[in-house]
């Protein structure tokens, strides 16, 4: 596995309150995780980073444990269970940074599969064969008015409620996470990021930087893209990709 990340305070805000953790095993497992944390001044810098340090905690702790998919989904589930509860428990300890959460994304991959799970709208894409394909679906008001009809994925990209999510870490005692697998070969890539990516580079552009850059700096580049975009956000890049075994 090879791994590379890069993460920007963005054009417009005045602190960067996404946070990313990965690590790869000596047997060549990978974990990787990217929060992207809300609250403003209440705490979201704190919210990501409380999450992701715990999060760290879980896996370095439980990864070598994970030999097959329920395994895998219940140490994805342990960290964000974990997680919620060390921001929670923190927020409530202080009026000022009630309701602070955060976003999560988080991933195992191992051999020829990859896990992952998520909470709020940073997501999760597979680079294969080509092609970039989106993982996770958004916890949003948006994705809920596209899957009802009500309005066209054009529409959702441009909506003014595009970054109300409907799920968040942190803001609530219990979280429900959604879990998933897929299988990986060599060659693959599992990109993780925040909204402050996929507002502002469109899927094609990930696709087109992955296909002709060189993999330690596709993330740097796709983080230019989202400046040169507007980059009105933070932006965190997390790629994995999956090298043959004689590498």
């Amino acid at each position: 596995m090879r791994l590379v990340a890069k993460t920007d305070i963005g054009n417009q805000r005045a602190e960067n309150q996404d946070s990313y953790r990965a690590g790869r095993l000596p047997d060549d497992t990978a974990w990787a995780v990217v929060c992207d944390g809300m609250g403003g001044a209440r705490g979201g810098r704190l919210a990501s980073n409380l999450a992701t340090a715990k999060m760290e905690e879980v896996f370095l702790e439980g990864v070598p444990g994970v030999h097959n998919e329920e395994s895998a989904y219940e140490l994805l589930c342990a960290a964000v269970e974990e997680a919620n509860d060390a921001v929670y428990t923190k927020a409530m300890e202080n009026p000022a940074t009630r309701g602070m959460g955060t976003t999560a994304v988080c991933a195992i991959i191992q051999k020829s599969m990859a896990y992952y799970a998520h909470v709020g709208d940073s997501r999760a894409y597979l680079y294969h064969g080509h092609t970039l394909s989106q993982l996770t679906r958004d916890h949003s008001m948006v994705q809920e008015l596209v899957e009802q009809g009500a309005i066209t994925e054009q529409e959702a990209a441009t909506h003014p409620r595009k970054n109300l999510i409907t799920r968040a870490l942190g803001v609530g005692a219990e979280v429900l996470t959604d879990c998933n697998s897929i299988p990986v070969r060599p060659g693959d890539i599992l990109l993780l990021c925040s909204d402050g990516l996929s507002n502002f580079v469109t899927i094609d552009q990930m696709e087109s930087i992955l296909e002709k850059d060189d993999f330690f700096t596709a993330a740097d580049r796709m983080v230019d893209a989202a400046l040169e975009a507007g980059g009105l956000d933070n932006i965190t890049v997390l790629l994995v990709e999956v090298e043959a075994a004689e590498k």
